[in-house]
């Protein structure tokens, strides 16, 4: 029967090529596997954990332009698994347009409120998700049913202000193609400028607008609670390194479970 000739051809073939195997070998383990070539391995060996943020997005990152110090949730947990690797932490400034260059030029790590995207997952890994999140419009308070749908911020004349890259951006120029868009700079005055009266209204993140409203007395968030869509927030980390992704997941279940992510949040959210 011809299914019967099969392992004798497989065995000629071995033969032919003078390879032999043994059920008691392991493979050999790929420098991935064996962490050699691991960014994990050379963190440790520099001492420094390279951390690529904006500085502009609290709750989770924020750098102050008068005294340069740094804080966030993302900060906060960003030194946490510095610590925890006994190295040193270095944080560099990026932008949202920048910030994937900028990781793969040399950054170890990603934080401050990164959105999961599949943009970003050609290019870079991403950890387990550390929040369920989703876009959600912020406006003055008083008009929140001026803009609690899509279609109603859709609309010509309204001023729909989004910061320069990221998801907010490919947002609002995805469902508001009818409004009017102003794309701002300055992410840590944007808000601002819908108090000032120069627009009406940005649709960002849940976690964020919550943090906002708390922040500035006239801005109300409009139903945080059922945002535009679904999105999650994770760190970004060196794609294919399997290795170095495991230790930090692994890093982030015994934050999630020993206190420190909630001691992170505990000043920003109560």
């Amino acid at each position: 029967m011809k299914y019967r000739l099969l392992p004798v051809f497989a065995a000629a073939a071995l033969l032919a090529t003078g390879c032999t195997a043994s059920a008691s070998e392991e493979p050999p383990a790929s420098a991935d596997e064996s962490g050699t070539d691991s960014r994990l391995a050379e963190i440790t060996e520099r001492g420094t954990l390279q951390v690529c943020t904006t500085g502009d997005y609290r709750p989770f990152t924020y750098k102050d332009p008068d005294t340069g110090e740094w804080s966030g949730i993302d900060i906060a947990m960003a030194q946490d698994l510095a610590a925890r690797l006994d190295v040193d932490v270095e944080f560099v400034q990026t932008s949202w347009k920048d910030l994937m260059p900028d990781f793969l030029a040399g950054c170890d790590i990603g934080v401050g409120g990164v959105s999961i995207s599949l943009a970003r997952a050609e290019q870079a890994f991403y950890t387990d998700p550390v929040l369920d999140d989703g876009k959600t419009p912020i406006t003055l308070c008083g008009k929140e049913e001026l803009y609690d749908t899509v279609e109603e911020i859709n609309t010509p004349g309204v001023r729909s202000i989004t910061p320069i890259g990221g998801t907010n951006e490919i947002f609002a120029d995805t469902h508001y193609p009818d409004g009017e868009i102003i794309r701002f700079e300055d992410n840590n005055t944007i808000f601002d400028e819908i108090v000032a009266g120069r627009a009406d209204v940005m649709t960002t993140d849940a976690a964020e607008v919550k943090w906002v409203a708390n922040e500035y007395p006239e801005l109300c968030a409009v139903d945080p609670d059922n945002p535009f869509n679904f999105s999650q927030k994770a760190y970004l980390l060196p794609l294919g390194d399997t290795v170095f992704q495991e230790y930090v997941n692994q890093w982030l279940n015994l934050a999630e479970n020993d206190g420190t992510y909630d001691a992170a949040k505990e000043p920003w959210w109560g």
